[in-house]
């Protein structure tokens, strides 16, 4: 059984049956248009939400891990909890909340969102505009005739004239078929998914930059614990070359101890340059130069990590999520489009109106003129246009493609949710475990500085255990990261929370 379900628009269009009576589908349109004002082709229904319960096979549990160090708290999942339209301000840093504000406001591209969205809206209005109403234009003009009484069968001679007229006219299309409706339907639904990706790119915009500032203050940590490494384990060479010299140790002793000097030594700059890095993506999400200078520096002791989390049903997942609304939008234009292309096989019924006035002088043309008037209406049947069924098909074909992409984009979503969902729990155990392992190898690192205070140990023996304790640092502060980096993705998943009219940002 599929998980989704979709209305077959086509079902009463893929063979019409009224082709082969035509005088009774053109009187029967023509009245029912006039008197009721439908719309040819299927109305859209939105489709039904995908019918299961939870995001994983199996169960999730009440809440994650804990452990008994920074961002080790446990979190649990509220489920039908609303999300924040700020959720980024549950990691208690104001320095953050004021760059991603900042951001709203500077970023080239939610500019690109939000011109993009204004020319959908403009291009709806200008249709609007042109089919909905009544054209009525204004014409003046001048001409200059000659008149030769012989081509008429008299005598005389010629006559040169001017003639002068003004007139007011009026044009209108009965949209009997609902054509023009359907076509403002679909980019109705063409703004929607361009308001639709404005809100994703801002969702995309806050996450980048929140996992950008946990990078960085990830990034910060683990320089330091290798800097504290490296420092370590020169004292170890440089004690290492004291025996050699002394006659106490062998040279190739020396050697490995040089070797895990350097190796050290050239992982920092790879750590800093993976730090500037992420300090110049920071710059450019701010909507500035990364040469500008000025952006915060973010470190994990002022990250917090909130102990609840929202999470919503897969139901009401694709109610909020802005890839799947705005997928959801296309699939609405796609459905309007088709109403269009039957539109057009039906009768076209065009009316205008104009009324004026003619006269020789200009003076004449507003006083003692002749007034000219006409009517003119037009109904027009297609009777013979292979081109006209095919354009329903390749509609019909675009519906149904919209169709498998909106599918598609929501069976990505839940699998994005569950990917979270199962990094949340799996991630809190890593930073439970290291929290051990950190916890091991701090106790080991005291006891040998006791013994090492009473003769027992020897100094490189000291040396190592202080490595050993700062490589298990770096490791920690990795986890802790992690643990913001999935909170940030799991609001990311959910959608955020949308922007209410108190809560939106004003640009």
């Amino acid at each position: 059984m599929s998980l989704f379900e979709f209305k077959d628009i086509s079902m009463q269009h893929r063979h019409p049956k009224t082709d082969s009576n035509a005088g009774r589908a053109i009187t029967t349109l023509i009245l029912v248009g006039l008197l009721a004002g439908c719309a040819v082709g299927p109305d859209f229904e939105r489709p039904i939400a995908p019918d299961v319960r939870g995001y994983t096979a199996q169960p999730l549990p009440a809440q994650t891990a804990s452990a008994p160090t920074a961002l080790g708290v446990a979190q649990h999942f509220n489920v039908g909890a609303n999300v924040s339209a700020r959720w980024w301000q549950s990691f208690g840093s104001s320095k953050l909340d004021t760059l991603i504000e900042q951001a709203f406001q500077a970023s080239p591209t939610l500019a690109s969102a939000k011109a993009t969205l204004r020319q959908a809206q403009e291009t709806y209005a200008a249709q609007a505009g042109s089919t909905l109403y009544p054209q009525v234009n204004a014409d003046i003009g001048a001409q200059r005739q000659r008149l030769n009484p012989s081509t008429l069968g008299q005598t005389g001679d010629a006559r040169e004239f001017s003639l002068y007229n003004t007139s007011v006219g009026v044009r209108y299309q009965l949209d009997l078929a609902g054509g023009n409706r359907r076509g403002l339907e679909a980019l109705a639904a063409r703004a929607d998914y361009q308001r639709y990706e404005l809100e994703g790119a801002r969702l995309t915009l806050a996450t980048n930059i929140v996992i950008s500032a946990i990078t960085q203050a990830r990034l910060l940590g683990q320089i330091q614990s290798t800097q504290a490494i490296l420092r370590a384990q020169e004292e170890q060479l440089h004690l290492g070359r004291e025996r050699v010299r002394l006659g106490q140790a062998a040279p190739d002793d020396v050697l490995a101890l040089q070797t895990q000097v350097e190796q050290t030594r050239a992982g920092l700059p790879v750590l800093r340059q993976q730090r500037q890095q992420t300090e110049h993506l920071l710059a450019v999400l701010a909507g500035q130069a990364p040469g500008k200078g000025g952006l915060p520096t973010f470190t994990l002791e002022e990250l917090s990590l909130a102990s609840e989390l929202p999470l919503v049903l897969p139901s009401e997942l694709v109610r909020r999520r802005p890839d799947i609304q705005a997928a959801e939008a296309l699939l609405h234009a796609a459905n309007a489009e088709y109403g269009v292309a039957i539109a057009k096989l039906y009768p076209q019924l065009n009316i205008s109106a104009s009324l004026g006035s003619q006269a020789l002088s200009t003076g004449a043309l507003f006083g003692g003129s002749s007034a000219v008037w006409s009517l003119v209406s037009q109904l027009t049947q297609p009777l013979f246009n292979p081109g006209l069924p095919a354009e329903k098909r390749a509609a019909l074909a675009a519906f149904d493609a919209a169709a498998a992409n909106y599918q598609s984009v929501v069976l990505e979503a839940l699998r994005n949710v569950a990917d979270v969902l199962r990094a949340l729990e799996n991630d809190a155990q890593t930073l439970a475990a290291l929290t051990s392992a950190d916890a091991a190898a701090r106790g080991s690192l005291e006891s040998m500085e006791r013994q090492y205070a009473l003769g027992a140990a020897s100094y490189v023996q000291l040396l190592i255990a202080q490595q050993q304790a700062q490589q298990n640092q770096a490791d920690l502060i990795a986890a802790q990261a992690q643990r913001l980096v999935d909170t940030a993705a799991l609001h990311q998943a959910l959608g955020g929370g949308g922007w209410s009219s108190d809560e939106a940002p004003t640009y």
